[in-house]
């Protein structure tokens, strides 16, 4: 297992649930591609709602029913790590948004 600790940074990414990349939903192959290279570890959060570049509301209100929920993959690694993957992440996205900023690791142990 691999360890990170201290300054590292926290890569968000933005995109609908129903975007897909290579026949596959992109978040799965968001996650598929951080493993694959070695990756600290990665997290998909379901949004119950919001908007983006077009600034349609995507909703999960019970009166409405939204086929693409916002969604959000989090990493948090080293700058290098994420460096050498961002290239990758950019060619299987169509549209979205990706963030980066600083973030202290406390605490990285499997739980």
């Amino acid at each position: 297992m691999r360890t990170i600790e201290g300054e590292q940074v926290l890569m968000r990414i933005f995109i609908g649930e129903s975007d897909i990349a290579g026949g596959k939903l992109l978040h799965m192959a968001l996650l598929e591609l951080f493993k694959k290279k070695g990756l600290a570890g990665a997290t998909v959060l379901r949004g119950i709602a919001g908007f983006g570049a077009h600034s349609r509301i995507h909703s999960a209100h019970l009166l409405q029913l939204s086929q693409d929920l916002p969604v959000i993959v989090e990493v948090v690694d080293s700058q290098e790590h994420l460096d050498e993957v961002l290239p990758e992440v950019g060619k299987l996205m169509t549209g979205g948004l990706i963030t980066i900023e600083k973030a202290r690791v406390i605490s990285y142990s499997p739980g």
